[in-house]
């Protein structure tokens, strides 16, 4: 049983920061694909970024390369969402989310995190508002 716990959100101004954590219990130790989708209210959700814990890869999307930075804390069993130059797009419900038994190689991490395939574990999620 995988439980993932989200935190960190809240009401930032445009240009501001938030640090994202997301604490897993339940999952593989050695290969696991865990990461971020977002959703704003009557859109789709989308994927944000996401890690390996087999090779350590990343994946961002385009509209946040550069100013998001995913990381992970394996004693914490924690990961981390950086997510700076925030802009009024970034709003959202903001979830973690992770397949415990991933593809190898990034191709199948962008499957993962691009579309969401494979990702079947979601926390609750935690909001972000970045407004003035």
């Amino acid at each position: 049983q995988v439980q993932l716990v989200e935190s960190g959100g809240g009401l930032v101004q445009p240009g501001g920061s938030l640090r994202l954590s997301c604490v897993a219990s339940g999952l593989p130790l050695d290969n696991y694909v865990i990461g971020w989708f977002r959703q704003a209210p009557g859109k789709e959700r989308e994927g944000v970024s996401c890690i390996s814990s087999s090779d350590g890869r990343t994946y961002y999307a385009d509209s946040v390369a550069g100013r998001f930075t995913i990381s992970r804390d394996n004693a914490k069993n924690t990961v981390y969402l950086q997510m700076n130059s925030l802009k009024p797009e970034d709003t959202g419900l903001y979830y973690c989310a992770a397949d415990q038994v991933p593809g190898t190689g990034y191709y199948y991490l962008a499957l993962n995190c691009g579309y969401g395939y494979g990702m079947d574990d979601w926390g609750s999620g935690t909001l972000v508002t970045v407004s003035s």
